[in-house]
């Protein structure tokens, strides 16, 4: 294979890509590659996967498929994040006593 003609196709085909991180889904390969996988790539990166043709461009279905469930999956994270850092505080029974009286007080007030 020509080198020269190989680069010119990636650039090519990375000047056509209208996406900085495009979503791309793999194709079935003789190494293992798996198929149906969305994945988020540079625009460089896409255009070598596509010319090398492990990979075809998301429909823009699949796109916001993706994009969706990628967000879904940082908000379940985020969570799960700030539920571990809950915080707590060790009072002592005099301690308890003194805020339950105010708070009485402020009851009564």
């Amino acid at each position: 294979m020509d080198l020269r003609v190989y680069y010119q196709k990636i650039r090519d085909t990375e000047s056509r890509i209208l996406d900085q991180f495009p979503v791309v889904v793999s194709r079935e390969t003789q190494d293992g590659g798996k198929v149906g996988v969305c994945t988020e790539v540079s625009r460089a990166i896409a255009a070598k996967m596509l010319v090398e043709g492990t990979v075809r461009e998301a429909t823009s279905e699949e796109a916001r498929v993706f994009r969706k469930a990628h967000v879904e999956a940082k908000r379940a994270l985020e969570e799960a994040e700030a539920a571990k850092t809950l915080q707590f505080k060790v009072v002592s029974v005099d301690e308890v006593k003194r805020l339950t009286s105010a708070r009485g007080a402020q009851d009564r007030a």
